[in-house]
């Protein structure tokens, strides 16, 4: 009798499943890092400036259930950075500012949880997955540069495991159509950092705010 009741609760599960897809766009902004190193006679002060960029995502999934859904992503966004080093040794300065552009391409997977169910108007859920994110960086102008300061290369292409948490709700427009918003953070290597000298020590964070359409089916 309990293996009755199990497999038509499988079987109502299954039936209650659905497939969605979707695209979204807004806004990026990337964490700032830097790093100051005082020993004997050598001071050396980093630091990079992030500024906000577009950032676009298309994603598709299933919800098994009222509760439980999961998506596939894969998301974009464009940040310029502003790279500083300053290094006074021995009476010398070594100081460079540099423009920089980095693009972020990631993958990502990830375990939806919704605390209403699908005949609600208004879905809010929490989502979280492991993936694979990229940042490529191209340099732009340099703004300052004294002495014989290490400037960055021109182009750099790094990849690194990520990991992302998002916040966000579905709101019903019609039958198949809602409307999704999205706050996400997502944790990577930090590339940009690297490049700094002296080079900092924080991961990357990623905020995405992006608002766009889900159609079930």
């Amino acid at each position: 009798m309990y293996r009755f009741v199990f497999f038509l609760h499988l079987g109502a599960a299954g039936l209650a499943a659905q497939s969605f897809a979707g695209a979204s766009g807004g806004i990026a902004t990337l964490s700032g890092d830097g790093r100051t190193v005082v020993d004997g006679s050598r001071t050396a002060v980093s630091l990079y400036k992030p500024e906000n960029g577009l950032a676009a995502m298309v994603f598709a999934g299933r919800h098994f259930s009222d509760w439980i859904s999961a998506q596939a992503s894969y998301s974009t966004n464009r940040n310029d950075l502003l790279l500083t080093s300053v290094i006074v040794d021995g009476g010398g300065e070594r100081t460079y500012e540099q423009a920089r552009r980095a693009r972020i391409h990631a993958v990502v997977a990830e375990l939806m949880v919704y605390f209403r169910n699908k005949e609600s108007r208004i879905r809010p859920y929490l989502s979280a997955g492991p993936g694979y994110a990229r940042i490529a960086t191209r340099a732009g102008e340099v703004r300052v540069l004294r002495g014989a300061a290490a400037v960055p290369p021109a182009e750099t292409v790094a990849g690194s495991v990520a990991l992302r948490v998002a916040v966000g709700m579905d709101v019903r427009l019609a039958k198949r159509l809602w409307l999704r918003y999205s706050f996400a953070e997502t944790i990577q290597r930090n590339a940009p950092s690297k490049l700094l000298t002296p080079a900092g020590h924080r991961n990357l964070a990623n905020f995405q705010n992006l608002f766009g359409a889900v159609w079930t089916f």
